[in-house]
């Protein structure tokens, strides 16, 4: 589902008064909008999301003991090898590549199951859900993706909210690398790391169409230097 999007100013309106109530440093006044007026919004497709998710999960369950046997078989069970991007692919097979940065992918994961209605809050005060690992493939069980796709019941977002969301984390992304450089204090438990890997999703899963915008990048593609 294609919408148009929302106005990009009233949207930074609500996501500075957001920082400001968390007492967070708000970017400076020249800070860019995520999109133009007149800008059009979509999420990518619910199966795209999904396979996402599981090979995040997969990457996790590698990072914590899975042999890398058993993820494969898993990965080829469950159809999604073409899913693995290159880098990931290493690991899962070689456990080659930082294993720490893959470790953080936990809350990339959990940004993309709230696009999917699958955890009901994002805030960036609170950690993760523990219960989101119940409504995540049981690899230690067997479960394949088809059967865990059958098993959930998927409610995405709608595209305006996902992308307010988006451009709430563009803000934050800055903000607390600020705080980090001046070694202020953040509003709750999550930190810039955090933060940074829940906009990687969510810059990912929301799709921005105008003149402005390239085509949507791939997962290992998304930039986030700005």
């Amino acid at each position: 589902m294609i919408v148009p999007a929302p106005d990009p100013r009233e949207v930074r309106e609500a996501s500075l008064e957001e920082l400001a109530r968390l007492r967070l440093p708000l970017p400076p006044p020249q800070f860019p909008l995520v999109w133009e007026p007149g800008d059009r919004i979509e999420l990518r497709p619910t199966a795209e999301i999904e396979a996402r998710i599981a090979v995040l999960h997969l990457i996790l369950a590698r990072c914590f003991g899975m042999p890398p046997q058993a993820a494969m078989s898993w990965l080829l069970a469950s159809h999604l090898v073409e899913m693995v991007t290159p880098p990931e692919f290493q690991f899962v097979t070689g456990a080659k590549g930082d294993h720490r940065s893959f470790v953080l992918h936990h809350d990339a994961l959990f940004s993309l199951a709230w696009v999917l209605g699958l955890t009901k809050q994002l805030d960036p005060t609170m950690a993760v859900d523990e219960r989101l690992v119940e409504r995540l493939p049981n690899i230690a069980e067997g479960e394949t993706f088809p059967q865990w796709r059958s098993r959930i019941l998927a409610a995405p977002q709608h595209p305006a909210d996902a992308a307010a969301l988006l451009d709430l984390h563009y803000c934050l992304d800055w903000s607390y690398l600020e705080v980090d450089r001046s070694g202020g204090r953040l509003p709750g438990l999550v930190d810039a790391n955090a933060i940074g890997q829940r906009r990687w999703a969510l810059e990912w899963a929301v799709i921005l169409r105008g003149p402005y915008h390239d085509e949507p990048p791939g997962w290992e593609e998304v930039d986030l230097s700005t």
